[in-house]
């Protein structure tokens, strides 16, 4: 499995990290709730284990109402400080799949997130993105629109899936620069302005009407006109 732990507590998080790992799981690490959330929103988890007080301005039922907005359904236990009743009915109203409170066994809360992925299993994962006449085929890396194939460059099916997955939402250019050129930093390069200029040539002049947006200050959207 492929987890993410967002948890600001440097001893849990190493134990609980260290504990996963050592279980035969892929685990990404965050301390704040907004790195987080990016992570979350822009990457593929099985799981995320998710702490409800956190720093950098979004807390964890922030962190989560915002995922289930965005219908993002990743399953999510909550580990917490916060026993009491109203806080875990929170926690479970705000999107979350179980509530584990600190302090906790490492054993149990390995068997909660592994009764998680057992849960998600049935779920045929996508294989196609569409937006309007666009379709975006994933296992054959093929686009298409309006039923005519567009031939796109490595590079530009990865912009256009990045897009595409995250379509009526606004993109900045960092989401842009670490989920397709994985730059963690803003380089101060012109390659997004780039690349999005090609795939408007390619996926939007020739039919007439515009899916990519540019959003004035903030960065892109894919959606229909």
């Amino acid at each position: 499995m492929r987890i993410l732990v967002v948890e600001d507590d440097r001893d849990v998080a190493g134990f609980v990290v260290k504990g996963l790992r050592e279980a035969g799981h892929t685990v990404e690490h965050v301390d704040n709730g907004r790195d987080g959330l990016f992570l979350a929103a822009s990457e593929t988890f099985d799981a995320i284990i998710l702490d409800r007080m956190l720093p950098g301005g979004v807390d964890g039922v922030r962190l989560l109402e915002t995922l289930r907005a965005q219908q993002i359904t990743t399953s999510v236990l909550f580990l917490s400080a916060l026993s009491g009743v109203d806080d875990r009915v929170r926690g479970l109203r705000a999107g979350g799949d179980d509530y584990l409170t600190k302090p906790f066994a490492f054993s149990e809360l390995l068997a909660r997130v592994e009764a998680l992925s057992r849960r998600g299993r049935s779920e045929v994962p996508a294989t196609k993105l569409a937006v309007a006449d666009l379709e975006v085929d994933l296992l054959s890396r093929t686009v298409k629109r309006s039923g005519q194939k567009i031939d796109l460059q490595p590079r530009e099916f990865r912009l256009l899936e990045f897009l595409a997955r995250h379509a009526g939402q606004v993109v900045t250019r960092t989401m842009l620069l670490e989920g397709v050129w994985d730059y963690h930093f803003d380089p101060q390069t012109n390659v997004i302005d780039v690349h999005v200029s090609r795939l408007r040539q390619k996926v939007d002049k020739p039919f007439g009407s515009s899916l990519i947006h540019t959003v004035r200050n903030a960065g892109y959207m894919l959606r229909a006109e």
